[in-house]
């Protein structure tokens, strides 16, 4: 048997290449499936399935994509009308290799989620491991909120069952293989152990040890964010998103070049460190760190309009291209570059365009000012989760993700000092606020973490 797990980092995506003998098959393949032809090739084995555990909401799905270059054939399941693809039904078998594959529908995330159960057939038939996809993570169960409030008790009751009457009855000993990991957006407390099985979690898991209302009442009233890009990825996944073939490749802009396509209606992404943007960075554009572009993209950029991009170095070049892509942004235009020894913003401001900057303060700045001053607002960008755990007092609070929505609620003449958990998302807050016109903007570098460690005073919800 061959087993290889993919974990897509940002998006805490895993995907699932699975074979025996010569056969082999993909569950939830993202979009730059080159990882998966890489590992048929080694394995000399090919990819004769692709299964998808329900229309993905966070990223772009890459089974088309996988699909077009192996001949692959593609199913997910029932109630949506794919227009790729085929449709399960409950309890069909794949056989490759020495394996079973047993298809078992398992709503509740979603109306057509499906589960997997794999069964080596070189010992018996008894499933040794289960793709759960958004049903089941370790440590918590998939969102149930994704059709709305009215959808949301519905969807609750329907996910308990499939996790007590579907996926956990196929035994205490069977590895879970969930569709993402730590820090995804699909779950709101994700475990960072990577590994369990289903008798672990029917012991350890807090959502299963409740009750069925209890574990309804919690998942009705539980609160997670919906970024906007959501949207275009359903679109994407139910349609089929454009073929890439290969991954895009932008040229290296001249500042000149550069400035010409801002003029166009380009948008600029920032993917330097909070304290290199604070120092200086080009008029209206957006920090979003690298680690941070597949989690903050989606809330802020259109699908619409070319993307540009400045980077701390060419070598970042492949991996900002890839978070984008993930995420459907297709139209990057180019990086800022003019050549090696002018690679970057340097080859802005040496070429006699005007920068921007804002303030950048250390939390025992940040302490004297507020305690000097009446006329700073400290603006927390945090979660509401985080929030309510802990905060500065006085300070007011609009997660990052709704800040360019939410401006008005900012008073005018007041000097704003952005605090996040350390420094990134701050970055992005204050680059939003220079944009919508607000020019005492100051970053607080080390956020909340550097405020608590300094022994600051603190307060909670």
């Amino acid at each position: 048997m061959i087993f290889e797990r993919v974990k897509s980092e940002g998006l805490a995506h895993i995907s699932y290449f699975v074979g025996s003998k010569k056969e082999a098959v993909v569950i939830d393949p993202r979009r730059d499936c080159e990882v998966y032809l890489d590992l048929a090739r080694r394995e000399e084995v090919h990819i004769k399935y692709v299964f998808e555990t329900h229309r993905n909401e966070d990223y772009v799905v890459g089974s088309c994509e996988l699909a077009h270059k192996t001949g692959a054939r593609i199913y997910h399941g029932p109630g949506l009308k794919f227009k790729y693809g085929e449709t399960l039904k409950d309890g069909q078998i794949f056989r490759f290799g020495n394996l079973k594959l047993t298809a078992i529908h398992t709503p509740g995330h979603t109306d057509e989620s499906m589960s997997y159960a794999l069964a080596d057939s070189n010992v018996d038939d008894s499933d040794i491991m289960v793709f759960a996809g958004d049903a089941l993570f370790v440590g918590d169960v998939g969102r149930t909120d994704l059709y709305g409030p009215k959808e949301t008790r519905r969807l609750s009751e329907t996910l308990y069952n499939s996790l007590f009457n579907k996926i956990l009855e196929l035994g205490d000993g069977v590895i879970l293989c969930p569709a993402h990991g730590a820090g995804s957006v699909c779950g709101g407390a994700i475990s960072e152990r990577e590994w369990s099985t289903l008798g672990l979690e029917r012991r350890q898991n807090p959502l299963l040890q409740k009750s069925r209302e209890e574990f309804i009442r919690f998942k009705v009233a539980e609160r997670l964010e919906h970024p906007p890009y959501f949207r275009k990825m359903e679109k994407y996944n139910l349609d089929g998103p454009p073929l890439l073939v290969n991954l895009p490749d932008p040229p290296a802009l001249s500042p000149s070049e550069f400035k010409k396509h801002i003029e166009q209606g380009a948008q600029v992404v920032d993917a330097r460190m909070p304290s290199a943007f604070g120092g200086s960075h080009i008029r209206c554009s957006y920090s979003i760190w690298m680690e941070g572009l597949p989690g903050y993209s989606g809330w802020l950029l259109s699908y619409d309009k070319p993307i540009l991009l400045v980077l701390g170095n060419r070598k970042q070049l492949d991996t900002a291209v890839t978070y984008l892509i993930r995420l459907g942004y297709d139209l990057i235009d180019g990086y800022l570059c003019a050549g090696a020894e002018a690679c970057g913003l340097e080859s802005w401001y040496t070429a006699a365009h005007p920068i921007e900057h804002f303030g950048l303060l250390s939390v025992q700045e940040l302490e004297e000012r507020l305690n000097d001053s009446q006329n700073l607002i400290v603006l927390d960008v945090r979660t509401d989760k985080e929030w309510g755990e802990v905060h500065i007092e006085g300070a007011l609070h609009i997660y990052v993700g709704h800040l360019e929505e939410q401006l008005d609620v900012i008073p005018d003449g007041h000097a704003v000092a952005v605090v996040c958990s350390v420094g990134n998302r701050g970055s992005l807050a204050a680059s939003i606020l220079r944009r919508a016109g607000h020019h005492e903007v100051f970053n607080v570098l080390g956020g909340m973490t550097a405020w608590n460690n300094a022994g600051y005073k603190i307060t909670g919800v």
